[in-house]
């Protein structure tokens, strides 16, 4: 039996419950305890802390966990990143007041910095020969200027919407974060073998996140220009229709070039464009 980690609360927890279900996890929704079995696969999960993830998978409590990279970065564990999971995406950035006219990082010499991830704040500050003073807290560290407490901040940023309601601007970004998934650096054969269907279930699908399947009528003759604009994943199929002189093309598309596309190829004569979302590509 396979145990993985996950956050017990919040977004990280709501996108993860997520994806197991599209690797055909079924777990027990409602009142949840410390650790509830998985329906549909050997596998259990334990609900904890995000922070308290990495040692747990480290310490062999739990063989997978699914953690932030800034708290994997953070806790310094002696696990390993399987795979970058694409969703919580958000950034470790400093920031300043907005009347600070902070114009680089020498601005950040001798100041006073406020974080919840002092160990990526040192590690970056070392790197840059920058002398400051870390100020360690807990939470609510964007008042942290507005009180005295700090002359900046160190902290995570989404949208940017809790800097902007501080009065607080970012001044560079450090970390480019997401929800990760990590192992312990020793599994038994037994357990490698589940967690290599788990991940090739995960990676079937994150494959079709994103992508639509196209399915079009093409005029022979505009064949070479319709393949010409198609992104897909190998080439398009390509399969003649009754009527003569037409083919019906299927391909894979991403979503943010899709109508950018399906206006090429309504210029280049292709009809009955249909477009289809994928639950699971298989590579």
């Amino acid at each position: 039996m396979l145990r993985i980690a996950i956050q017990s609360k919040g977004r990280l927890h709501e996108d993860t419950m997520a994806l197991l279900a599209e690797t055909g996890i079924k777990v027990a929704q409602g009142k949840r305890s410390l650790l509830e079995q998985g329906r549909g696969f050997p596998i259990e999960v334990l609900y904890l802390r995000d922070d308290d993830i990495p040692q747990c998978v480290a310490a062999g409590v739990a063989d997978i966990g699914v953690v932030g990279k800034n708290e994997y970065a953070e806790r310094g564990e002696d696990v390993k990143i399987l795979r970058g999971l694409g969703f919580s995406r958000c950034r470790l950035s400093l920031a300043v007041p907005k009347e600070a006219h902070c114009t680089g990082l020498d601005w950040f010499e001798g100041k006073k910095i406020a974080t919840s991830y002092p160990e990526i704040l040192k590690r970056f500050l070392a790197e840059k020969n920058i002398r400051a003073d870390v100020h360690v807290i807990a939470g609510s560290v964007e008042i942290c200027p507005s009180i005295g407490l700090s002359d900046a901040i160190f902290d995570i940023v989404s949208s940017g919407g809790t800097l902007a309601s501080n009065n607080l601007v970012e001044a560079a970004v450090v970390m480019e974060s997401e929800a990760v998934l990590i192992a312990a650096n020793t599994i038994s054969k037994e357990k490698q073998t589940v967690l290599d269907e788990l991940l090739f279930r995960i990676d079937a699908a994150l494959a079709a996140n994103g992508k639509k399947y196209v399915l079009m009528n093409v005029p022979n003759d505009s064949l070479d220009s319709v393949i010409a604009v198609l992104p897909g994943t190998k080439s398009p199929t390509v399969m003649p229709l009754a009527t003569k002189g037409w083919s019906s093309v299927h391909t894979v598309v991403g979503e943010q070039r899709l109508w950018e596309i399906i206006g090429k190829l309504k210029e280049l004569g292709a009809q009955g464009i249909l477009v289809v979302p994928i639950e699971k590509m298989i590579l």
